[in-house]
């Protein structure tokens, strides 16, 4: 199947895939290749009121929170050294985190125009993605496995479209990731993704891993740096297409980072990056007129009635900058573990 611009095949099968991943065993799927200096991995999860709770040797992961938020989220992200990943406004207000953009919550996936609603800012006249079920849970020592059902509901309480969305927690204490799968179903009729740089898939960091300071809102820790796949660094990596991209700091005197894998088979791969010098970070394959100056409509993408389109990406929060973490190494493996 093919999306209405032309895109790659998307839809049925990856469906098919993502929800399998969820129905059989975490063994189904390879693991993340083991750290031979770490000990191994366990994994666990534990439901809690509006929220699932991914627990690594115990400790706390992420929460995949679906209640009381305007759309859902996983908040907290807890990386190596037991260090807190993203941002923690505007759920908690911690000294030294600018409190701008209350819509950037953590890790959440949302779009700025889903049929001229606006999924991505907050507001009675924004739209909202409603927790409908969840699907599927599992854990075992490789991993967890959480797959939910969402509405994209309008500002007139109307359903715009569904998604249904598996997460899968993965990794070792130095290396910890997430693989996300959501497809976004044309439940209601014809669905238009509009081309705009507000969206898609977004984390926003942590303080220190952003690339300046500011001063006026309480940021004076920041010390990121940037690179993508394609070699270019810091400011200069707004809007360009690329298929990885890393931000990496110094957080309580350890260097860790972030890095942000866009999959091949996903629509218009290299995606464009929605990447600010202020620790918001966004794989965004719709806002082409944005990143390219190209005329309003052109990163438009239509899903016919019925049909359905799924993106894949997997987040990894690890030791190290991104040349010592060896990412362009980390993809290459990862791609390599969804064609086995």
């Amino acid at each position: 199947m093919q999306t209405r611009d032309g895109g790659p095949r998307t839809g049925l099968t990856a469906l098919t895939m993502t929800l399998a991943l969820a129905a059989g065993t975490i063994a189904d799927t390879p693991p993340t290749p083991a750290d031979p200096e770490q000990p191994p991995a366990r994994f666990a999860l534990e439901q809690a009121d509006g929220r699932v709770r991914v627990l690594l040797n115990g400790d706390l992961f992420t929460e995949y929170v679906h209640a009381d938020t305007p759309r859902p989220m996983l908040y907290p992200v807890i990386g190596p050294h037991g260090i807190p990943m993203t941002r923690n406004f505007p759920m908690r207000r911690v000294p030294g985190e600018a409190s701008d953009h209350p819509h950037h919550r953590s890790l959440w996936f949302a779009h700025g125009d889903v049929n001229g609603i606006d999924f991505w800012a907050d507001g009675d006249n924004r739209g909202r993605i409603v927790h409908e079920a969840i699907l599927a849970t599992e854990a075992s020592p490789n991993g967890a496995v959480i797959t939910a059902r969402n509405r994209w509901v309008a500002p007139d309480g109307r359903t715009v479209c569904t998604d249904e969305r598996t997460m899968r927690f993965s990794g070792t204490p130095s290396a910890r990731c997430i693989d996300i799968a959501i497809t976004l179903i044309a439940s209601e009729g014809e669905l238009r993704l509009g081309d705009t740089k507000e969206g898609t898939m977004a984390i926003r960091m942590h303080p220190n891993l952003r690339l300046r300071n500011d001063p006026g809102r309480g940021v004076t820790t920041a010390n990121g740096k940037a690179i993508n796949s394609e070699g270019q660094r810091d400011g200069d990596l707004w809007g360009k297409r690329a298929r990885w991209i890393d931000y990496h700091g110094q957080i309580d005197g350890k260097t860790v980072g972030i890095a942000i894998f866009d999959h091949p088979d996903n629509p218009r791969h290299p995606t464009w990056w929605h990447a600010r010098d202020y620790g918001l970070v966004a794989a965004n394959p719709l806002g082409i007129h944005d990143f390219e100056r190209k005329p309003a409509g052109t990163g438009d993408m239509v899903i016919p009635a019925g049909e359905r389109v799924t993106f894949r990406w997997r987040f990894v929060f690890h030791e190290g900058d991104a040349e010592t973490a060896d990412i362009e190494g980390m993809y290459d493996a990862w791609l390599r573990q969804n064609d086995e």
